[in-house]
């Protein structure tokens, strides 16, 4: 097996436990010491993404998402052979990140899993399509254009995923992020409405790819985090 794609999976394993320990661990934390205001939560969010990419984005891209990866095999931005090992790597790390805050925090608001707020599951499928839309989005200019100059591009990302905190985050749990969900749903054993979130995000991802493609051949198995596209 191929070292580099091996080393690529642990960067994701890595990142996503980072993302999912940060995140996730704020949830709880909250939850035992009575909440914090929604934008406090919002830049907790967007720190459990940059801080990874930041770190991992010259290893791997920092996927940190199966939606992301799907999409960006989809579009023809990688290679689909890097998609199992990503996606595993993704999994394995939500996991840990979750094992983490358990151990260390408890199972307070239920790990931070997702749940439709009053089990309104339509409004919470088209809210989170809607945002790993977006999300998928962001990704695709950083793909597609590079870092950028400073690699100002990488806050684009966790920008689309502090916003659809602040904005659905109350209603949603804002996921975004298959491994995310499974990771808290599975250690707090809270199922409900699991499915919302296992299809819209991939069905996003799927959509935005099928549309969006890059914009020339050499930009094939690239994938995000390229330097010196633009600026």
């Amino acid at each position: 097996m191929n070292r580099s794609i091996l080393r690529q999976a642990f960067a994701e394993a890595a990142g996503t436990a980072l993302l999912v320990g940060i995140g996730t661990g704020t949830i709880v934390l909250a939850a035992r010491f009575g909440g914090i205001p929604q934008w406090e939560m919002a830049g907790a969010w967007f720190l459990a993404v940059l801080v990874p990419i930041v770190l991992l984005i010259d290893v791997s891209g920092a996927h940190l998402n199966p939606a992301i990866t799907l999409s960006l095999a989809a579009s023809g931005r990688i290679a689909w052979r890097q998609v199992p090992l990503y996606v595993l790597g993704q999994i394995a790390g939500a996991f840990i990140g979750s094992a983490v805050v358990l151990a260390a925090f408890g199972n307070a608001a239920h790990l931070g899993a997702t749940i439709p707020a009053q089990g309104n599951s339509a409004w919470t499928f088209l809210a989170e399509l809607a945002f790993t839309a977006a999300l998928v989005g962001a990704v695709f200019v950083l793909a597609d254009r590079g870092e950028g100059r400073s690699r100002w591009r990488e806050v684009l990302p966790p920008s689309v995923v502090a916003v659809s905190t602040y904005l659905i985050g109350p209603w949603t749990g804002s996921s975004l992020n298959p491994a995310r969900t499974i990771a808290p749903a599975v250690l707090s054993g809270t199922y409900t409405d699991l499915w919302v979130y296992l299809i819209a995000a991939p069905l996003a991802a799927l959509l935005v790819a099928s549309v969006w493609r890059p914009r020339a051949v050499d930009r094939l198995d690239r994938g995000p985090g390229r330097k010196g596209i633009s600026t």
